[in-house]
């Protein structure tokens, strides 16, 4: 027989049940929504890893990151922009697309008066150091700010050179001690008469990456793709030695490294055919410390700037940056999420959760929290100098993707033999020119 105070007890439960239940629909009713376009190459592990820890802190807003192809990425952000609504409240360009897409007006300003009145007090722009962040400018604004500073490094198999008998490189390695060193890397490992690990790999593959690497050699030698007044001046003496080297690279690379890209030549390091790694160092963190993907440990995997030419090391600039759109209804919750995401531990738990090289002075000064981050804090804040101080970047135009195309196209026609390295360069200086003017 149920008493009074049983059935009392019920009717408040229930009572209390109804109640929080109206109070979280109600809660969830005020959500913000945000959704932020990214390329596949992290946007899953920002989606489960990350996602999870600014939303512990800001319950108001839920975050959707949509993967996208990144060669599609531009494209998509394009026309994104342009649409009367736009899906989008936060996109993430490329290093050389911030110009195209600030030119018509997809990106607001975050320095500017709207962003400034919602930035927090201690968000600190001057402790970004000023390589990864002018790479989200245009035109004296800032349109997007470094998430995932990318730089194109040298990754080294220490077991490698221990077995050849030569050093560790060091940032002082010069391109010609590196030619010297080649053969001797290019080994038989288990001793049955059969080469089964070589000296280089990188990119070689028709696509609109693999210049950067020539760019990078070039560089180290002087060399720049444009003069003071904007035009090409990469068809020259220098430039042509530079894109020689790099194809005297596969002399000592795998067999079939000419069909090479990204991913192919990753995955021939993390199998441990090759010694030196010519690749964006965002891939690292996995490569040294992630099993499912690598058979090298942290303690195997090294990480450099590429070797000295003639003026300096080489380090090519690459930075992933983040900016809010224009149309945009939801900007104070989009930047509350950037602000988190690049915020002084915002960035920490990004480099510590899924690897993303930082960009603010006082991470990199910090020093590693993470063993991984040993190797890679001295070498990339040498990188970002570096980098400064050669011009290391591609084309900042609003047409930079289209010169993008010009010199891949050009590279390969050299690489498969159809034209002289003079020839090619050539070509493309004449091309590129129609193009900027």
């Amino acid at each position: 027989m149920k008493t009074k105070a049983t059935m009392w007890g019920r009717k408040l439960a229930i009572a209390s049940f109804t109640l929080t239940t109206a109070l979280t629909s109600s809660a969830m009713a005020q959500q913000t929504e945000i959704r932020i376009m990214a390329v596949d190459a992290y946007a899953n592990a920002w989606q489960t890893t990350l996602v999870p820890e600014f939303e512990k802190a800001h319950p108001d807003i839920k975050v959707t990151i949509d993967a996208t192809f990144g060669p599609e990425m531009l494209a998509k952000q394009m026309l994104d922009a342009i649409a009367p609504v736009p899906v989008y409240d936060i996109i993430f360009p490329d290093d050389p697309w911030v110009p195209q897409l600030a030119e018509i007006g997809a990106l607001v300003d975050l320095k500017g008066p709207e962003i400034a009145a919602m930035t927090d007090p201690d968000y600190d722009w001057a402790d970004f150091n000023a390589t990864p962040l002018a790479a989200g400018e245009w035109q004296g604004k800032q349109y997007a700010i470094p998430v995932r500073s990318n730089m194109l490094m040298m990754f080294y198999n220490r077991a490698l050179y221990e077995k050849a008998g030569l050093p560790a490189p060091t940032p002082e390695l010069t391109w010609d001690e590196f030619f010297e060193q080649a053969p001797k890397l290019v080994q038989d490992t288990n001793g049955d008469g059969q080469v089964d690990a070589w000296a280089i790999d990188t990119l070689f593959n028709r696509d609109g990456l693999t210049p950067t690497v020539w760019q990078t050699i070039m560089n180290s030698y002087g060399g720049n793709l444009l003069d003071d007044a904007g035009k090409p001046t990469f068809n020259n003496e220098v430039g042509v030695k530079a894109l020689e080297m790099q194809k005297r690279l596969l002399d000592y690379a795998p067999p079939g490294a000419l069909a090479h890209g990204f991913a192919e030549s990753l995955q021939a390091f993390r199998q441990g055919q090759v010694a030196v790694l010519f690749t964006w160092g965002s891939v690292y963190r996995a490569t040294a410390t992630d099993a499912n993907v690598s058979n090298l440990t942290n303690g195997e995997v090294g990480m450099q700037i590429l070797p000295v030419g003639t003026v300096s090391g080489g380090a090519h600039r690459g930075i992933w940056s983040a900016g809010i759109a224009s149309k945009s209804p939801n900007k104070e919750a989009a930047w509350t999420f950037l602000q988190w995401l690049t915020s002084k531990e915002g960035e920490r738990t990004n480099s510590q959760l899924v690897g993303s090289f930082p960009a603010r002075n006082s991470t990199l000064e910090e020093g590693a929290r993470d063993p991984w981050q040993e190797a890679v804090f001295p070498a990339l804040r040498l990188a970002y100098d570096t980098a400064a101080g050669g011009k290391m970047w591609r084309i900042r135009s609003p047409k930079s993707d289209a010169t993008q195309a010009i010199q891949a196209d050009e590279v390969s026609r050299f690489f498969s033999g159809a034209a002289s390295a003079e020839d090619a360069l050539n070509s493309a200086a004449a091309q590129i020119a129609e193009v900027l003017e």
